[in-house]
């Protein structure tokens, strides 16, 4: 049967990539992706498989319950975009403007509807129970993934696998992780409040951007000089906002950053170096502070079993040339929530278009549509060996 499916996932492809384009075209950001929410559940009413919408926020689940007995599985795809520019020049470029599906969640979502189509023609040869988990907001913590969980609308399900296409890694290649896969990602906010005044005049201030530099270069020695040089951490301002004119001395300067680990103590840890260092270069200068340091997605860490599975399910798949389990990455993602609560794994499916490859997040991103049905065989056939062996 497993043959039979993969097949007609490749005569449906053509329909996989035109929905992906269609959705590539009216991407939504996260927390507002109404439409695309009604896209889904206009396809499932469709084909006639029973879903639920508004999950845990803009979430659709649909179920589809095989004519043999077996485990319930739940498959995941997210559907949020970006606040970027589409600078590709394609004819499916992004019609909205400051929008793209800039990561690909277009495809995710494309690959799962057409393999809910083609499961619904085996339902009845099918054991077990397929949950088409399709998550919104995976892009902006906190993320869909949490109320989802918190709506129980995956309590009765026994393990939960999820694949995201990957377009800096070889169309042909699966990476996955038996343990830590992708980081934790949390977000902080500092607000530095000096005394401002006049370039010529720096003894009567108290300067917001120097002080804010030194801040910077302090936090860069937690990850340098403060954690054990065998853990893992991340620790990076992307925004530093302050100063209005070239001759006056700033007295307000804004810090905002964000910190990766790959597990707990080491996020303690971090947080607590950052707090000490923020609070003592302040009271050096004598000035105040605001900071306001938010938890973001817990590391992914796949479990073992799970992750086998996909390794094995991967020999099954004819395009997948290669299986490689890689060291974690640095991004994080909201599938950890599922896998901090149920068996699972998660994966990346190679997408790169040879000869280009930009990044997850780039104006210019795209994928190897090619990718689209590898990804749904790859699911599908993790799902059946799921319900053999476990």
């Amino acid at each position: 049967m497993l043959q039979d499916i993969h097949k007609q996932l490749d005569e449906y492809y053509s329909e996989m990539v035109e929905i992906r384009r269609y959705l590539h075209q009216y991407p939504e950001l996260s927390f507002q992706e109404t439409k695309t929410a009604k896209y889904i559940a206009d396809f499932y009413k469709e084909l006639g498989i029973p879903y639920e919408t508004n999950v845990g926020g803009n979430g659709v689940i649909a179920t589809l319950k095989g004519g043999k007995p077996g485990k319930t599985i739940a498959l995941r795809a997210d559907f949020d975009g970006l606040p970027i520019q589409d600078q590709k020049d394609v004819p499916y470029k992004s019609k909205v403007d400051g929008a793209m599906h800039a990561c690909g969640h277009d495809g995710h979502t494309a690959s799962l509807l057409i393999l809910a189509k083609t499961m619904k023609a085996f339902q009845e040869q099918l054991p077990g129970t397929i949950v088409f988990l399709h998550q919104h907001a995976e892009e902006y913590a906190p993320g869909g993934a949490k109320p989802i969980i918190e709506s129980g609308a995956l309590d009765h399900v026994d393990a939960v696998f999820g694949t995201h296409l990957w377009a800096t890694t070889p169309f042909g290649v699966l990476q996955t992780s038996k343990h830590a896969f992708m980081a934790g990602a949390d977000r902080f906010h500092l607000t530095i409040q000096g005394k401002g005044g006049h370039g010529g005049y720096p003894h009567e201030t108290k300067d917001a951007i120097v002080i804010g530099s030194q801040v910077v270069s302090e936090l860069q020695q937690i990850v340098s000089r403060r954690l054990d040089p065998l853990e893992t951490a991340v620790i990076t301002i992307g925004q530093f906002n302050a100063g209005s004119a070239f001759n006056i001395i700033a007295d307000t300067a804004e810090l905002v950053g964000t910190v990766r680990h790959l597990n707990t103590n080491v996020q303690e840890q971090v947080i607590q170096e950052i707090e000490k260092i923020i609070k003592g270069v302040c009271a050096g200068h004598d000035v105040t502070y605001d900071l306001n340091y938010e938890k973001g997605y817990p590391p992914l860490i796949n479990n073992e079993h799970e992750a086998e599975l996909v390794l094995k399910a991967s020999e099954k798949v004819p395009e997948i040339k290669q299986a490689e389990i890689v060291k974690p990455v640095m991004a994080g993602e909201d599938f950890a929530y599922y896998t901090m609560e149920k068996p699972g794994a998660y994966f990346f499916t190679g997408a790169k278009i040879e000869g280009q490859g930009y990044p997850h997040h780039h104006p210019k991103f795209d994928i190897e549509e090619r990718a689209l049905p590898v990804a749904a065989k790859t699911l599908i056939t993790a799902y059946f060996d799921f319900q053999e062996q476990s």
